[in-house]
């Protein structure tokens, strides 16, 4: 799975830190992907944690490809 978030949409909520440390970061105000956070993603526990920080992102800001 890639991981990305659209800085554009991304107001900063650190909702997706809060729920998928592994994955995520907050930096300079926006949620980032971790340096290695997308390999990271395919540890099914971390996986469901991406899986629901998208979800849960209220800004819709974290993409998810396959």
């Amino acid at each position: 799975m890639k991981v990305s978030v659209d800085r554009s949409l991304c107001y900063g909520s650190a909702e997706c830190a809060h729920r998928a440390p592994a994955v995520f970061a907050f930096e300079d105000g926006y949620g980032v992907v971790r340096p290695g956070g997308a390999d990271a993603a395919e540890d099914p526990r971390v996986r469901e944690a991406v899986l629901e920080a998208t979800e849960k992102c209220p800004s819709q800001a974290i993409v998810l490809t396959e």
